[in-house]
C-alpha cells in the first residue's frame, strides 16, 4: 500500500488497518515457526506497511488532524 493512498484515509480507518496488519504479522510469524512460509517477503512487506501507517498517523497528529 502506498503512502499517498494512506493519506486519503481517516485516522480511524488508519488505526483499524494498523490493527489488522499487526494481527497479520503475528499470524505470519507463527506460521513461519510452525510450517514455513510460501512467501518469506510477506513479513518484511507487512512490517513496512505498518511503518507507513505509523508515519502517516504521526504526520496527521503534527498537523492537528483528527
Amino acid at each position: 500500500m502506498k503512502a499517498s493512498e494512506l493519506r486519503k484515509l481517516s485516522t480511524e480507518e488508519l488505526r483499524k488497518k494498523l490493527d489488522e496488519l499487526k494481527m497479520k504479522l503475528l499470524k505470519l510469524r507463527f506460521k513461519k515457526k510452525i510450517a514455513g512460509l510460501d512467501n518469506p517477503m510477506a513479513i518484511r512487506n507487512t512490517r513496512r506497511d505498518i511503518a507507513r501507517i505509523l508515519t502517516v498517523l504521526r504526520e496527521k497528529e503534527l498537523r492537528g488532524e483528527k
